[in-house]
């Protein structure tokens, strides 16, 4: 945790706890004005290349632009009501050459929208290479534990076996198709470009009069500075849904991270006991008892997802509420939601690396649930064998349940599990198969399926797609 924070005044969460130092700088409001003031001085150089502006003016502007005071922008604003317009003020104020020409023809969200995207973009790099680092420590967890046979769970009750690996594959299935959607949506990412105040570049077309020059020039010229693609048609901002598809593939990642950790929350559980997050040798589990060892970073995964989950409505309503050529009543929620998605994201994927790679598998622990409740599972093997030595298959399902109904009593009276035993004594069973048989079938260490080959397979397969983005480029 930073511990530069204002004590006397509120202070965000994001801004000290949650979130890496890059990700929280990516979002700071320094950054945010740099970049205005990179996208003033791209119009500038545009301004110049068609011969409204001199080199000299444009020079000023890229001398003064890492000269940025917050607290004087934040003066003029206090006075005046506009953040854009103050810090124009505070940037020429720097510019005695330059500053009378900073803004020309455009308008506000010229600026702003434009940046939105670029540090949106830049965020997006960042949690793709997170996601690529958590990918990498699943496919390596996936292969070490690919034949590491555990009892499996429907409705939290025992079910039939699988392997860790098999379980850690399907989430990992899910964290590479949203790395890759995630690719997608920020390979789309557009800018508003250089429209003027309702997206119809007039102001541009009246400050190029006599220059034989289409504002479509100024735009095209400003957005390849800046590297980014712009949306053809825009009102007096990008259209808000961009916001929508951002935020809903943060969300739909989230998701599958919160079953991942609630599923690991479950897994350390003392009724489970397979596996637990990492914990310091230092750290605390609990203020009254000394004992406890609770799945701290898995919860925040789950309570930081459960917020990001909530904002795609809001960016949902931001679009579907933009009326006609914009309203403003997006602005204010915008200057949290999106940093504040990306923060929280940023923090889920360095916390959900640190439990994957240092997860502590207990499989002891594994192997006793197995012996406990395995011969329940493995007792759909009994019934396929009878059924095909000539049973009748109702019947037979029906034995199964009375006498795992008389099992399942002697589990609770604290008896090691006697279904097999009870199923090798039963007198119709024997007239299809010999006890010993029964026996051999009821091991369910053996029934796994092709869990253990598959869930090698999502790891190369994980480590191949990764591979192709990288010699993509």
């Amino acid at each position: 945790m930073d511990r530069n924070i204002t004590t006397e005044e509120y202070s965000s969460p994001f801004s000290s706890r949650y979130g890496s130092v890059p990700m929280r700088r990516i979002f700071s409001e320094k950054n945010r004005r740099l970049i205005w003031r990179q996208i003033w001085i791209a119009l500038a150089e545009a301004e110049h290349k068609f011969g409204l502006v001199t080199s000299e003016q444009v020079e000023d502007l890229r001398l003064h632009a890492p000269d940025v005071s917050i607290e004087r922008a934040l003066e003029i604003e206090k006075e005046i009501g506009h953040d854009v317009m103050a810090e124009v003020r505070a940037f020429a104020e720097l510019c005695p050459v330059g500053g009378g020409i900073i803004h020309w023809g455009a308008t506000s969200a010229d600026i702003t929208d434009n940046a939105d995207v670029l540090r949106m973009r830049d965020a997006l790099d960042l949690l793709l290479d997170k996601q690529r680092s958590l990918l990498q420590a699943l496919a390596a967890r996936i292969e070490r534990h690919a034949d590491l046979v555990v009892l499996g769970y429907t409705h939290l009750q025992p079910a039939e076996p699988t392997t860790l690996g098999y379980r850690l594959a399907l989430y990992g299935q899910d964290v590479l198709e949203h790395w890759q959607e995630i690719r997608r949506v920020r390979d789309g990412l557009r800018g508003k470009g250089m429209k003027g105040a309702v997206g119809t570049a007039a102001s541009y077309g009246e400050i190029l009069s006599g220059k034989n020059v289409s504002p479509d020039m100024i735009d095209a010229t400003v957005m390849e500075s800046l590297g980014l693609k712009a949306f053809p048609i825009a009102s007096q901002t990008y259209p808000r849904i961009q916001d929508y598809r951002v935020v809903s593939a943060l969300a739909g990642l989230a998701a599958s991270l919160h079953k991942f950790a609630f599923d690991l929350r479950i897994m350390q559980s003392a009724g489970f006991g397979e596996a637990r997050e990492p914990m310091g040798k230092r750290q605390v589990g609990s203020s009254a008892m000394p004992f406890k060892r609770n799945p701290v970073k898995a919860e925040n995964v789950c309570s930081l997802a459960r917020w990001i989950s909530v904002l795609p409505q809001v960016a949902w309503q931001n679009a579907a509420q933009n009326l006609m050529e914009r309203t403003l009543d997006d602005s204010a929620n915008r200057r949290s939601m999106i940093p504040e998605a990306f923060l929280a994201m940023d923090e889920i994927l360095e916390n959900m690396t640190r439990i994957v790679g240092n997860l502590d598998v207990d499989e002891e622990g594994c192997r006793a649930n197995l012996d406990k409740f395995g011969a329940f599972s493995a007792s759909e093997r009994v019934l396929m064998a009878l059924v095909a030595a000539g049973a009748d298959r109702q019947l037979m399902h029906e034995k199964i349940r009375e006498h795992s109904r008389k099992a399942w009593d002697a589990l609770r009276g604290g008896r090691p599990n006697p279904l097999g035993e009870y199923l090798a004594a039963d007198a119709d069973m024997l007239r299809h198969l010999q006890p010993a048989k029964i026996r051999e079938l009821m091991d369910a260490h053996a029934y796994v399926g092709t869990a253990p080959e598959r869930a090698r397979e999502m790891a190369e397969t994980i480590r191949s797609e990764l591979k192709k983005k990288v010699s993509a480029g």
